[in-house]
């Protein structure tokens, strides 16, 4: 997805391919093409109706899409170079 093969580039990607292969199932070894095409397709039918997500305000991605304007999260860009001290 991203041309220096850096996840960081495309952060948003990687979310929602982690999400599909761990909330979904997706990780596993599948029998054969029709049964790994039929699981996909239900998680991505489950993803965008049944799931909600914090950054669209705790609504399904399809019932965001049908509001206007649509109103997404603005996420701050952080330096990754940068070391944060957490308490512990």
């Amino acid at each position: 997805m991203t041309e220096e093969s850096d996840p960081y580039e495309n952060a948003v990607a990687e979310r929602v391919n982690g999400i599909l292969k761990e909330v979904f199932g997706l990780h596993e070894a599948f029998k054969n093409y029709h049964d790994l095409k039929k699981q996909v397709t239900q998680a991505i039918q489950l993803y965008n109706n049944l799931r909600i997500h914090m950054s669209i305000k705790m609504t399904t991605p399809n019932l965001a899409h049908q509001q206007k304007p649509i109103e997404l999260k603005q996420w701050e860009k952080i330096n990754r170079n940068r070391i944060n001290s957490v308490p512990i």
